[in-house]
């Protein structure tokens, strides 16, 4: 339909100036129709980006082709061809629209396409009025020439203006987009990578345990099965959470407002993660313990973390200690295991694990360490109670 309208808008504008060269003549009709024609095809064409076609490409190609026609008949009207009265309000149509050309150009056009048309129709915009009103002296032609190539250049540099401000745009969207894949991907690696963990380790037990003990294999297949219905619990609510325009479902973290309170999902984890191996889970955590829901995600999410790299990188590990506890304004959370580790330092997978889950906790204004202590390995993060977002 957008097509439809430009070429019939393209054949308006010639039928209209054939009406006219009767009586203006072709040196006058001619280029204007041309460079009204141009206007109407960029008006009709798509800004770059919105489409990747012809469109952007065929501006600078059809304004240049307005040039030249004005050009030459610029030339003709010089060597002395006449023109009706009335020509000069045509001329003045005729620059005028040039300048919007240039501003179009500048704005939508690749840069050398667009340097390549603009010259040209520069040109034309600055000359078209010495067909109408010969110069007494090169002084004065300069002048006039000067006076209209000031209107392209204003109309060009609004043109950058603007594309600038639309690159700009373009850039905010697209690191938006960054961001939110990233936090997807921290999401899904913090989440799901836990679960799949708890799996791997239950599945691993139940295969020693099934030969000698077939009902403890069949607890290992039943935590196995409830591990992966958590993981793909936790798909659907990132794929909600993607779906979400108002931002009900899920808050930044991930975090569900109808989850269980932190205590009780800590108490839940740790649980499982003894029944998974040889190491025993010791919680610690302060009497009625009640953290915004922001907070709860966080600390979970870094208990999460720990334990999925003390089973992959300690799996020797026989003791592990979790604690919780509120102080000074923050809730401290850490998580201490008696194994030997060096692979939780690195994070290891593009920026996920300990630095992604640092620079999350990072942005809401608290601070997360991990390193060797005597005996072992601690990770600890305070993560403040008020809302206080570093980063967007």
């Amino acid at each position: 339909m957008r097509e439809s309208m430009r070429w019939y808008g393209v054949g308006a504008v010639v039928l209209a100036a054939a009406c006219g060269v009767p009586r203006y003549g072709v040196a006058v009709m001619a280029p204007l129709a041309a460079v009204v024609a141009a206007l109407v095809w960029a008006v009709g064409t798509r800004p770059a980006g919105a489409r990747q076609g012809r469109g952007p490409v065929r501006l600078p190609v059809v304004t240049a082709g307005a040039a030249a026609v004005s050009l030459g008949a610029t030339l003709v009207q010089l060597t002395g061809g006449g023109a009706g009265p009335g020509a000069d309000a045509w001329g003045l149509a005729e620059g005028l629209t040039f300048i919007a050309l240039a501003g179009l150009l500048a704005r939508r056009s690749p840069v050398r396409q667009a340097v390549a048309a603009g010259v040209p129709a520069g040109i034309a915009a600055s000359t078209w009025m010495l067909r109408f009103y010969p110069p007494v002296s090169a002084l004065e032609a300069v002048g006039i020439c000067a006076f209209w190539f000031a209107g392209v250049l204003c109309a060009a540099g609004v043109g950058i203006y603007l594309r600038a401000l639309d690159e700009r745009r373009a850039a905010a969207v697209a690191a938006a987009r960054e961001t939110q894949r990233r936090r997807l991907a921290r999401d899904l690696h913090d989440f799901v990578a836990h679960d799949v963990s708890e799996m791997l380790a239950q599945a691993q037990a139940g295969q020693v345990a099934g030969a000698a003990d077939p009902a403890q294999a069949m607890l290992a297949l039943r935590r196995v099965e409830e591990a992966g219905q958590r993981a793909m619990a936790t798909l659907d609510r990132t794929v909600l959470h993607l779906n979400d325009e108002d931002g009900d479902a899920w808050d930044e973290t991930g975090h569900d407002d109808h989850e269980p309170a932190l205590a009780a999902r800590l108490s839940d984890m740790a649980t499982r993660y003894s029944s998974a191996g040889p190491a025993r889970v010791h919680l610690s955590v302060d009497d009625g313990l009640d953290v915004p829901g922001r907070v709860s995600a966080t600390a979970y999410r870094v208990v999460a973390e720990a334990l999925t790299n003390v089973r992959r990188h300690a799996p020797g590990a026989a003791r592990v200690e979790i604690s919780a506890a509120t102080r000074a304004g923050a809730l401290q959370v850490t998580v201490e295991n008696d194994g030997v580790t060096g692979g939780e330092t690195s994070g290891g997978r593009g920026g996920f694990g300990l630095p992604g889950l640092a620079e999350h906790v990072e942005s809401l204004g608290g601070d997360l360490s991990a390193g060797p202590v005597p005996g072992g390995w601690r990770l600890s993060a305070r993560i403040p109670l008020a809302r206080k977002v570093l980063t967007p």
